[in-house]
């Protein structure tokens, strides 16, 4: 999320309250997509409404669709939602989504190649990405980087040395 912290926790609360609601009515996960209609029905009414102050949040809500594939919907305060391959949000997401849709359309790119590896491939890109955005060469203890897998659902942060791996073989690509 990026945007006003109040309201972003207020709309984290929100939608894990959305997805609980969802397990305890219908006995299993909500889907992502259906996740992000909610919640951008939600940022509609809050700037529809005159009595309602208008969230100032972009949020991205990521997991896994019904044949188990990931799922990346990008929603904005006006309630609009789409779905991605990969996007970014905050002060410089125009040259990160530009970064990335250029990436994406080069099919025989080293990095593409590595995507296809699993999470270590999209870690790589995630720094590569932050790296050419900012236009500077990153250090293990300048970024965090978390992971959730398939194989490991749980939000887990790479230490400075798995992040430091993953800055020498990017290195070493390069």
């Amino acid at each position: 999320m990026t945007g006003m912290i109040a309201d972003a926790r207020s709309q984290v609360q929100r939608a894990q309250a959305e997805a609980a609601e969802f397990r305890y009515k219908y006995g299993h996960e909500i889907e992502p997509e259906l996740l992000a209609r909610r919640m951008a029905n939600i940022n509609q009414v809050y700037t529809q409404r005159a009595a309602m102050r208008p969230l100032g949040i972009s949020m991205i809500i990521i997991g896994l669709d019904e044949l188990g594939n990931p799922a990346v919907f990008k929603l904005d305060p006006a309630g609009f939602y789409v779905g991605f391959k990969a996007t970014s949000s905050g002060s410089k997401q125009t040259e990160a989504t530009n970064y990335l849709e250029k990436a994406f359309k080069k099919e025989t790119s080293d990095q593409m190649k590595a995507l296809d590896s699993g999470t270590q491939g999209t870690v790589e890109m995630a720094i590569t990405t932050l790296a050419t955005v900012l236009a500077t060469d990153l250090k293990a203890s300048e970024i965090e980087v978390a992971v959730v897998s398939r194989e490991n659902p749980k939000f887990t942060r790479l230490t400075d040395e798995e992040v430091d791996a993953h800055l020498q073989r990017i290195a070493e690509r390069d």
